[in-house]
C-alpha cells in the first residue's frame, strides 16, 4: 500500500487481521470462503505463531500488496502482540497511501 496511485495492481483485494485461536475455524473461514466464492481474492494467513515471535517479513508485505484490510476484533485480539503489529501496519500502510 506505500506510495501507491489508484491504479497500482494489488495482488491480494483483501488482507485478513484476526486472532486465529478466537476466530480461525469459525468466522473467518466462512467470510474468506465466501469472499472466494465472489471472486474476490483475500489473503488470510494460516500459519500459528509461535508466543514471542515477531510478525514476518511476508506477512507485512501481504499487508502491502492488498487493496483494503479487514480488521476482525474478538475477545483477546488487543492481547496479541502480533496483531496488534499487523493492526499499526495497516495503519502505517494507510497513511502512506494518503501522503503519496
Amino acid at each position: 500500500m506505500p506510495h501507491a496511485s489508484s491504479s497500482k495492481v494489488c495482488k491480494y483485494d483483501i488482507f485478513l487481521s484476526f486472532r486465529g485461536e478466537d476466530t480461525r475455524r469459525t468466522f473467518v473461514s466462512h467470510l474468506c470462503k465466501a469472499l472466494e466464492q465472489r471472486g474476490i481474492h483475500t489473503f488470510k494467513d494460516d500459519e500459528r505463531l509461535e508466543a514471542g515471535k515477531s510478525i514476518s517479513a511476508e506477512l507485512l508485505k501481504a499487508i502491502e500488496d492488498a487493496r483494503f484490510a479487514v480488521v476482525i476484533f474478538s475477545k483477546s485480539y488487543a492481547s496479541s502482540r502480533w496483531c496488534l503489529e499487523e493492526l499499526a501496519h495497516i495503519i502505517k500502510c494507510k497513511k502512506e497511501l494518503h501522503t503519496s
